[in-house]
């Protein structure tokens, strides 16, 4: 009886230690999947490129005089980009892009405040975005369209989207 006794606690022991083992490599697993994430990577074409190459700045403004608020772009080739290879308008819905633009802004916001983890070069001024303002389906196109080629020409990520165009 004694021996039953013995072989009964070493089974437990063991089952215990397999157990354990067994949940402690499933969560290793799992936190190196975490960690390594499956970032997408952008597919940038030929096109595009040459748009994120040019020497022209174009400017693209972005104002409604109902609302005075006036945002303006300077930005080589995104006024070219716009035309070209965004999505048309009517493509997005303006709460879609609302949503997305409320995240954007954030996330921007944040890398301007802290300039010695994101390039202050990239990253110079806040955007003020109220996401109770309803600033206009023109105004959302152009501010969301701005943050995909910003995200797409700096390899920059702003949310959990890849920025894609296609």
């Amino acid at each position: 009886m004694v021996f039953f006794v013995l072989y009964y606690f070493n089974l437990s022991y063991m089952l215990l230690k397999v157990l354990f083992r067994s949940v402690s490599l499933f969560l290793l697993v799992l936190v190196i999947i975490q960690c390594s994430g499956s970032k997408k990577s952008m597919n940038i074409s030929g096109e595009e490129e040459k748009l994120f190459n040019q020497n022209t700045v174009d400017t693209v403004a972005i104002k409604n005089d109902s609302l005075e608020y006036e945002i303006i772009i300077m930005e080589v080739g995104f006024a070219t980009w716009l035309q070209t290879m965004a999505k048309p308008k009517g493509y997005y819905s303006q709460p879609f892009m609302e949503n997305r633009n409320k995240i954007y802004v954030m996330n921007w916001n944040q890398r301007v405040l802290d300039p010695f983890k994101y390039d202050p070069n990239l990253y110079e001024l806040q955007i003020n975005y109220d996401p109770n303002v309803d600033y206009g389906y023109d105004v959302n196109y152009k501010l969301y369209n701005y943050f995909i080629y910003f995200q797409r020409k700096y390899n920059q990520r702003l949310g959990p989207f890849v920025p894609r165009i296609n």
